[in-house]
């Protein structure tokens, strides 16, 4: 098939990318060209940010379009105004934050949506696809790890860990996140395209289990090779904070777990990588190679003091 991929080149691009090509099809990137772009695909330069940006792919028709950075609707709707939508699938990565608040967990498909979420706009976007008849497939990932994560998730709790530092935790660590490693992730994109049952179907995609925070915490010690017993947790009071905010502290300070049966049946797809596993990984083959040279404590001092 033609598929298009808004990006490609880093994070979830890249195993998604690798995927594609593996199984033949004729790929275009289209980036700002700021990193190497794999031999044997067409590279289309640009800015996805404005119209005039994104002129390189007018008049050009895909199977598929795959969007990993589309933020907000007309992100998204500015591709489809100049390449038509895609005749067999728009494959598109939302998020799982575009939920409510709730008493009842794990989440599932049909939860209801928070519109004042940062992510509101990534379930406008679903809601537009679906409106416009625009066969699609959509998946919310919770908390994305792995090798290339720009984001600061695994990362932080590595600099503290390896840096023999207190890591704070909010209140007794008791909370349950959920990571889902990116490689997975990547899989269940390229398996999709090939699955009619999964057009016009969102999907929540992340490991099969929460952890605590404190788990997090003792599992991220054991990927940096340490003791988790000689790691020092300081708790604090989160109260203060806002729950969904991710600046002091990485993660949501609220539960945050998805049920992912629906694409684990529709789509014949497991999680290889549970979350010590994963957690390796990106130690391995991300962290140690790219270590934080100066990390950035200051933040922590608001948390559990000086």
């Amino acid at each position: 098939m033609r598929i298009l991929v808004m990006g490609g080149t880093r994070f979830v691009g890249k195993p998604l990318v690798a995927r594609l090509q593996a199984q033949g099809h004729a790929l275009t990137l289209f980036t700002r060209g700021k990193n190497a772009v794999p031999d044997g695909v067409e590279h289309l330069s640009g800015d996805r940010s404005s119209h005039e940006g994104l002129l390189p792919l007018q008049g050009r028709g895909f199977d598929v379009i795959v969007d990993s950075s589309g933020r907000k609707l007309d992100d998204s709707r500015r591709v489809l105004e100049l390449t038509g939508a895609p005749s067999h699938r728009f494959v598109y990565v939302s998020s799982a934050g575009v939920y409510a608040a709730s008493e009842l967990w794990p989440l599932n498909e049909s939860s209801p949506t928070d519109p004042q979420s940062r992510h509101a706009g990534k379930a406008d976007t679903e809601n537009w696809l679906r409106s416009e008849g625009i066969p699609f497939t959509s998946f919310r990932p919770t908390y994305i790890y792995g090798p290339g994560n720009y984001n600061p998730i695994e990362r932080w709790f590595f600099d503290r860990i390896v840096n023999d530092r207190p890591v704070p935790l909010p209140g007794d660590g008791s909370t349950i996140t959920q990571l889902g490693h990116v490689e997975d992730l990547a899989e269940a994109m390229a398996r999709c395209i090939d699955v009619e049952t999964s057009a016009n179907r969102i999907y929540n995609c992340s490991g099969s289990q929460g952890i605590s925070f404190k788990g997090l915490i003792q599992a991220a010690a054991v990927a940096c090779g340490r003791d988790p017993d000689g790691v020092e947790m300081r708790s604090f009071d989160p109260s203060g904070l806002d729950p969904k905010a991710r600046k002091a502290f990485p993660l949501r300070i609220s539960h945050f777990l998805t049920d992912i049966t629906r694409v684990q049946r529709e789509l014949a797809w497991q999680p290889r990588f549970d979350l010590a596993a994963g957690l390796a990984d990106s130690y391995r083959n991300d962290y140690t190679l790219s270590p934080t040279s100066e990390p950035d404590f200051s933040s922590d001092s608001q948390l559990i003091g000086a």
